[in-house]
């Protein structure tokens, strides 16, 4: 178990810093086969990322605790940057399609995956 909290943190770090390199917060314009490359990269870490959640388990009451209150968490950070995006671009009069369709995905899901575990369990 501690183990694999280890990779996932490192996993964590790798797609964070991944994410920021794609920000280009140096001022450089990237090179179109350095871009891809950083593309890839975050492709694969992020599918990487997603299997550790996907296998992770809990092995009693506290640490699927912990899970619950860390998911809450995302969700609701997620939400919000989304929804401030689409606040600060409404002002604009320039909505970019992509904020609003993840929004809807993120709730869409969220709802589906309660009504599916409340019957299943």
């Amino acid at each position: 178990m501690k183990n694999n909290f280890t990779y996932e943190t490192i996993i964590s770090l790798v797609l964070l810093v991944l994410a920021v390199l794609l920000l280009n917060p140096f001022g450089f314009w990237m090179p179109d086969m350095m871009l891809m490359s950083i593309l890839a990269l975050v492709v694969v870490v992020f599918a990487i990322f997603a299997t550790f959640l996907m296998k992770e388990r809990a092995f009693d009451e506290r640490e699927a605790s912990h899970r619950m209150l860390a998911g809450r968490v995302a969700f609701l950070s997620g939400s919000l940057v989304i929804t401030l995006g689409i606040i600060f671009q409404s002002l604009k009069h320039e909505v970019d399609p992509w904020l609003v369709i993840t929004l809807v995905v993120m709730i869409l899901s969220k709802f589906i995956a309660r009504i599916y575990s409340q019957n299943k369990f």
